[in-house]
């Protein structure tokens, strides 16, 4: 059976296209179902237009509330029965309703070794605190901010001439390998979440 994903983004797609690229190979075990994103005119939008894959765009000041926003992006993804639901550079943290729809089953990406440097500036935290070694995880989105259980880590080198742009395109390559291989395996074999620990297959 192939696993169905539904992929959120906000710009402009790179981990999307490596998920879009993978899923091309009937072997890889998963296919993108759909694509949302919070905001129009996105190359993320248009990546999966190019690719036949449905859109829907839900812009948190079209609705009353946060809560409204966030039941409306429940019930968005949830009409295309996701097995799991990726956020690719989705800037927007889901809520309760969300989180409860699919717990366990959202994955997010971060641009650091968790617990090191969680937030909005992993690259330039590990650059400023002068660690050797950062990287990126890949992990199941829980109530808190880069907290939740972890699924896939990959390490990357911090170069003594590194700047913050530099650093972050070597972790961006990194979490799409990341990224792609994980979710791979994750469709093929199936995985449990107890705790603190996934485990795949």
């Amino acid at each position: 059976m192939t696993a169905r994903l539904v992929v959120l983004v906000s710009g402009s797609g790179t981990n999307l296209q490596a998920l879009l690229d993978a899923t091309a190979d009937p072997a890889y075990g998963a296919t993108v179902v759909a694509v949302g994103a919070d905001r129009d005119g996105i190359e993320g939008l248009a990546r999966a237009e190019r690719a036949g894959i449905p859109t829907f765009v839900l812009k948190v000041k079209d609705f009353d509330s946060r809560e409204a926003w966030d039941a409306a992006l429940t019930d968005a993804c949830a009409a295309y029965t996701p097995d799991l639901v990726v956020s690719a550079g989705f800037m927007k943290l889901v809520g309760a309703s969300f989180l409860d729809r699919f717990a366990g089953r959202m994955l997010n990406t971060h641009p650091a070794l968790s617990p090191s440097f969680p937030g909005m500036h992993g690259p330039a935290d590990a650059l400023e605190y002068g660690v050797k070694v950062t990287g990126c995880t890949l992990f199941v989105v829980d109530g808190g901010v880069d907290t939740g259980p972890i699924v896939a880590q990959s390490a990357v080198t911090v170069a003594d001439d590194d700047t913050v742009e530099s650093l972050h395109e070597r972790i961006k390559v990194a979490e799409r390998a990341m990224l792609v291989d994980a979710v791979g395996r994750m469709a093929r074999e199936g995985f449990v979440v107890a705790g603190r620990r996934v485990r795949i297959g």
